[in-house]
């Protein structure tokens, strides 16, 4: 069964890379020839002798080159040829397979880079980034180490059989029939230690997956492992998945290593058959003395080159259980999926309407059911409930992270589901709760959704987010680098900074998603102000748990279990003294004792 995966996942691979079939050709050409150049010495050899037994008889010697001497030149001058060739040959399969290897990995990963791009962020919630990054890296690049030598030695083996098995035959078949005996058992092995091998590699890829989610989750979380003072647990736990690690690799090790002995022993037996029958063949003279140190010289070369399958299965069953990896991510599934749609038709006004949504998570309770809203163009809605509620739900809905099961999403008029995503994310400017800054300075990071955009244009942008008067303050200014995930700057800095770039987005349809719920005092009035002179002409969609930062919306839409409990302005909510009212009586200290706390 194994045995069959791994041969499957070569066939994906080849079907992956069919559009590189000559350069595979080519190399494989270059691999064929070269071994062949590779074994003709041997034959050499014992023509030579053949020549210093026989002179006047010898094999050479019907070929027109009558005296020993002449014979002896032309065998140097075929040796010279036959080396040249081998060596120009090596060179050209040894630049073309690494070519190769580095193209196709390369590709490879891009091509499965893109494709995790696309796919709907459902699947990044169920799987961890370490994970995904082992399989875009180390997992290629040990598909990469195998087109490098693996590929070239099994081309050369097979070669190898092929080629020493017809001189074989044609000097002795007796003796070619005992030399080639061990080489059933010598092809049974190696499929044997491969089909032990292969799941013990699929689990020496799964321990590098958990190791590198490992270090990416630890380094990315330094600050509260130092804040709880956990230095020695996580170090324990990196400790054990690196011993998980090297106990699978241990496990495969073992299997492979067993190859050898065992095959050694069969070469033996095909070595000796070949020295001893030959030998007395020779010496009864049935057997030419030149021909019998042909084939004791080529036994080795037939026989020896086999021990190498260890290497090579090892390679392969590396390649082929990281392949299966890398293959599978790119067959994942596009669930969100963008076929050609057209634009969003132009001007957008930034009408939004939620009909009828119904969207329930896998394996969970949670989720949304039947909410309809309606937001005019230019106007403010405000989404307020507990934690899991579903508000965040009707953001990803919007930008079509997720599809709903029933009812659909709206933007002035179109179902988002009949337009293009690049258009439909174009028109919406987010602005999250959790501000992912990318590596680089200030400029970049404004800059993101518009990279041609000119400082002027960014200055303008910064200064509506209330962001200039603090990026004007420091020594290098735009160039100011931000560090890994903005680490450099504060968390009313690095909001602020979200904020600008998703202005010079300039989007019609403006999405904060609990943005000032991390921020000070000081920056939420900042950002209070921004967004009351951004929201003249755009429609914003809020996401808030402080109710006094959502009083100036245009509708509040409080949201229970998944559903629509209460809707309307400020003042309206209050005089229904429902939900709203209580949690406006809870933030303001004036809670009654029966009023619930919204979580």
């Amino acid at each position: 069964m194994n045995q069959t995966n791994s041969f499957s996942a070569l066939v994906r691979l080849l079907r992956y890379a069919r559009g590189y079939r000559r350069r595979i050709i080519a190399a494989a050409t270059c691999s064929v020839i070269n071994k062949l150049f590779d074994i003709a010495p041997e034959i050499l050899i014992g023509v030579a002798i053949d020549v210093v037994v026989n002179q006047e008889r010898s094999f050479v010697a019907r070929l027109g080159f009558t005296t020993p001497q002449e014979q002896i030149i032309a065998l140097g001058v075929l040796t010279f040829v036959i080396w040249a060739g081998e060596s120009i040959f090596e060179y050209l399969y040894q630049v073309l397979w690494r070519n190769l290897a580095q193209r196709l990995q390369s590709d490879l990963r891009q091509d499965a880079y893109e494709h995790a791009q696309r796919l709907d962020m459902s699947f990044f919630e169920s799987r961890s980034s370490g994970h995904l990054v082992a399989t875009l890296n180390d997992d290629v690049n040990q598909l990469e180490r195998f087109l490098d030598g693996g590929a070239n030695a099994m081309i050369q083996v097979g070669v190898t059989v092929v080629a020493v098995g017809a001189v074989f035959f044609f000097i002795s078949p007796l003796i070619a029939l005992l030399a080639f005996t061990p080489i059933p058992l010598i092809i049974w092995g190696g499929f044997y230690f491969q089909r032990k091998a292969g799941p013990l590699y699929g689990e020496v890829r799964e321990r590098v997956g958990e190791i590198a989610s490992r270090l990416s989750n630890n380094l990315n979380g330094i600050a509260t492992i130092k804040s709880f003072t956990a230095e020695a647990r996580e170090a324990e736990r990196l400790r054990q998945a690196s011993e998980a690690y090297v106990e699978a690799n241990r496990k495969a090790i073992r299997v492979s290593s067993a190859f050898i002995p065992v095959i050694r022993m069969a070469v033996l037996t095909g070595f000796l058959a070949t020295f001893t029958i030959g030998g007395m063949q020779a010496l009864s003279g049935d057997l030419n003395i030149g021909a019998y140190g042909v084939l004791v010289f080529l036994t080795q070369r037939l026989l020896w080159p086999l021990t190498g399958l260890a290497e090579v299965i090892d390679l392969f069953e590396r390649a082929m259980a990281s392949t299966r990896r890398i293959l599978g991510l790119l067959e994942e599934p596009v669930q969100v999926a963008d076929q050609g749609n057209p634009d969003l038709a132009q001007p957008v006004r930034g009408e939004v309407h939620f009909q009828q949504l119904a969207f329930q998570y896998p394996n969970s309770n949670s989720g949304i059911h039947g909410i309809d809203l309606k937001v005019p163009a230019g106007h403010t809605l405000a989404l307020v409930g507990a934690t899991g509620s579903g508000k965040s739900t009707l953001i990803k809905l919007l930008l079509r992270f997720q599809d709903p099961q029933s009812g659909q999403v709206l933007i002035d008029g179109q179902p988002v589901t009949a337009i293009s995503l690049r258009s439909l994310r174009q028109a919406v400017g987010l602005v999250s709760q959790d501000v992912y800054l990318f590596e680089g300075s200030i400029r970049d990071n404004i800059a993101y959704g518009r990279p041609n955009a000119s400082d002027e244009e960014i200055v303008s942008a910064a200064r509506q987010a209330e962001a200039w008067a603090f990026i004007e303050a420091l020594p290098q200014g735009l160039d100011t680098p931000v560090g890994e995930r903005g680490v450099r700057l504060s968390g009313g800095q690095r909001q602020r900074l979200s904020l600008a770039r998703a202005l010079l987005k300039n989007p019609p349809i403006l999405v904060l998603d609990e943005a000032t719920s991390a921020v000070d005092n000081e920056t939420e009035a900042a950002i209070q102000r921004s967004l009351r002179r951004i929201a003249h002409d755009r429609t914003v969609i809020m996401i808030a748990h402080r109710l006094s930062t959502i009083v100036h919306a245009d509708q509040i839409a409080v949201i229970e279990q998944g559903r629509v409990a209460e809707c309307g302005r400020h003042a309206e909510l209050l005089a229904r003294d429902g939900f709203y009212a209580a949690q406006w009586r809870v933030q303001t200290g004036m809670a009654r004792e029966d009023d619930p706390i919204m979580a």
